[in-house]
């Protein structure tokens, strides 16, 4: 393929954000699952929960959270805060690839505690002093999450961080979940305290593969500085709202040829 220039560029991918940044996305993607809730914490809570999950088929990620669900009753918070030792069995055996019931007994523990203190989790995303970027949200977020002496050892790899230099692509992509709005009716837009503009892109296998024919990005590796770079690319397109794009790299992922662009 010949080199795109910019202007050809933002036009390809804002034609696939507007082709895929629709609510007829929302039906086969995970982002479904916390679009069955209206109240800000059940969002919360289950959206994260799916963000973790997801890795792998998107059918089995949306199977998992709807798993996750009816465990709780349909009611995420309320199993949170109110939940009986017994009520907790009923999470037991859940697994999806290495994430298991150990890890899942713990977030629980970790929503119970964070939201007996606050109304909602973004604060666990606001270091002391208020937002700074995505790379301290994530940062911050990591150690409290951890900060107890329940803590797995085992769950630390399903909770990333720029510290190790991963490129934190499920944490990014709750994200954009919780953080972007615009008209269109598939992220959430609930968060307040987090610019849109600071967003980094989440890069996984698909995207990274359209994002490097696209020149987006040159990083070998991907991890963090990886997902820097593709996101600082994205905002030479639209620097208000770069991980929009986010919806346009994974439509031009789908089997689309672009080696003819």
């Amino acid at each position: 393929m010949h080199t795109l220039t910019e202007t050809e560029l933002k036009t390809l991918l804002n034609k696939k954000v507007a082709q895929f940044n629709t609510t007829s996305f929302i039906k086969k993607d995970p982002i479904s699952i916390p679009h069955q809730f209206t109240d800000l914490k059940d969002i919360e809570i289950i959206a994260f929960l799916t963000a973790t999950l997801a890795w792998g088929q998107r059918k089995t990620i949306i199977a998992k959270g709807e798993d996750l669900i009816s465990r709780m009753g349909g009611a995420p918070y309320n199993f949170i805060m109110n939940h009986s030792d017994e009520d907790l069995k009923n999470l037991e055996g859940f697994k999806h690839r290495t994430f298991n019931d150990t890890d899942l007994l713990y977030f629980v523990d970790f929503f119970k505690r964070h939201y007996s203190k606050h109304d909602s989790l973004e604060s666990a995303f606001i270091p002391e002093g208020g937002f700074k970027s995505i790379e301290d949200s994530l940062i911050y977020f990591e150690e409290e999450f951890f900060n107890h002496e329940i803590a797995p050892k085992r769950t630390k790899k399903h909770v990333a961080t720029p510290a190790r230099n991963s490129a934190c692509k499920r944490l990014n992509m709750f994200l954009r979940w919780m953080v972007r709005k615009d008209a269109n009716g598939v992220d959430f837009g609930i968060w307040k305290q987090i610019p849109m503009s600071e967003l980094i892109c989440p890069i996984d296998l698909h995207v990274e593969r359209t994002a490097r024919k696209l020149s987006l990005i040159t990083r070998k590796p991907v991890d963090w500085q990886t997902a820097i770079e593709l996101t600082e690319s994205l905002k030479k397109l639209d620097k208000d709202d770069p991980v929009k794009y986010d919806y346009a790299l994974f439509g031009l992922s789908l089997g689309e040829d672009i080696t003819s662009l």
